[in-house]
């Protein structure tokens, strides 16, 4: 497949997904983009068109931020650090936009299932107590 045509139907897809999911003040969107290097998350009130918490793997709060990168082991400690900034803010729940990326997991070695990154991501956002 071309590369034109892939970044069409991803854009496509994120559009359609991003119709369906709105943010409020009280529930806001929790938007995840995942580069080939950095993974960004964002808690965005859509009425308003303001960003009120975010964390990254950029960041210079975030700890040992040299050793993070767009994996499964980034996915989880950026994960539970978005979900302390937003509690941080007052936000307890949460309307999840996964920007187009597949939520999945697969199987490993020993047939136990394995979650993919963004998956890994939500989890442990819900382990740190936000509500989806």
């Amino acid at each position: 497949m071309r590369t034109e045509k892939k970044q069409k139907l991803a854009q496509l897809r994120r559009w359609r997904i991003r119709k369906k999911v709105t943010g409020t003040a009280e529930r806001p969107r929790m938007a995840v983009c995942f580069t080939n290097e950095h993974i960004y998350v964002q808690f965005i009130d859509d009425a308003k068109g303001v960003t009120i918490a975010s964390a990254s793997t950029r960041s210079k709060a975030t700890p040992n931020r040299e050793s993070l990168a767009a994996n499964v082991t980034g996915a989880k400690s950026i994960g539970k650090i978005a979900a302390e900034a937003a509690i941080a803010k007052g936000i307890k729940a949460v309307v999840f936009d996964r920007g187009g990326m597949r939520y999945h997991w697969s199987k490993g070695k020993e047939g136990k299932p394995v979650l993919g990154k963004l998956a890994t991501l939500a989890e442990a956002a819900r382990e740190a107590g936000l509500k989806f």
